[in-house]
C-alpha cells in the first residue's frame, strides 16, 4: 500500500467479551477513519472464540461487494478500551482500526503527528439538545407566511413533548 498522507499504523489488542482474559496483539494495524468497522484477521478472532454473529456486505472502492461476518470484541488501543463489532477479515483483506472503534475509544486522529489523541468530552445532554432543536423548530414554523422554511417545518404544540421527552 502506498504511503498516503495522514495514514499511520498502531498496535491493537483484541479480547473476547464472553471469555475475558486472553488477548491477542495485532501489530501495525492501519488507522482508517474511512472504514466504518475494524477489520481483524479471522484466525485471530477464531483463536479467541469470538462468535460470528452478523453477515455484512461491504462495497469496495472498485464497486465490488464483499460479504464478511462480524462479531463482538473488546478493542484495546492507545491505552483505552471499547466494545465493538469487528469484521472477520479474509487473508487478502487489510487489517484496519475503523471509525466506530475510534469513536468508542473516544480518540481522534491528529494528522500532523500521525497519532491518536483524546477526542475530548463526549456529548451527554441529548434531551437538552432535542429541547433546543424543538424550540428552534417552533420559532421557524411561526415565521410569517412566504418565508422559506415556514411550509417545511411542523412543530409540536407548545407544552407537548412531541415524542422527544422533557
Amino acid at each position: 500500500m502506498p504511503n498516503e498522507m495522514g495514514a499511520f499504523r498502531i498496535d491493537v489488542e483484541i479480547e473476547n467479551p464472553r471469555y475475558p482474559g486472553a488477548r491477542r496483539t495485532i501489530r501495525s494495524v492501519l488507522v482508517d477513519t474511512g472504514a466504518e468497522l475494524s477489520w481483524i484477521p479471522a484466525e485471530i478472532l477464531e483463536s479467541l472464540r469470538i462468535e460470528r454473529r452478523n453477515q455484512w456486505r461491504f462495497r469496495q472502492a472498485d464497486g465490488t461487494v464483499l460479504e464478511r461476518w462480524t462479531g463482538p470484541a473488546f478493542v484495546y488501543a492507545a491505552g483505552r478500551t471499547t466494545t465493538d463489532e469487528v469484521v472477520f477479515g479474509g487473508p487478502a483483506d487489510l487489517v484496519l482500526l475503523g471509525a466506530r472503534s475510534l469513536e468508542g475509544l473516544n480518540l481522534r486522529v491528529d494528522p500532523l503527528s500521525k497519532q491518536l489523541v483524546d477526542a475530548g468530552p463526549a456529548s451527554a445532554a441529548a434531551a437538552k439538545k432535542l429541547s433546543m432543536l424543538r424550540a428552534m423548530l417552533v420559532g421557524l414554523s411561526t415565521r410569517r407566511p412566504g418565508s422559506q422554511l415556514s411550509d417545511l417545518v411542523v412543530a409540536p404544540a407548545v407544552g407537548s413533548s412531541g415524542g422527544y421527552g422533557a
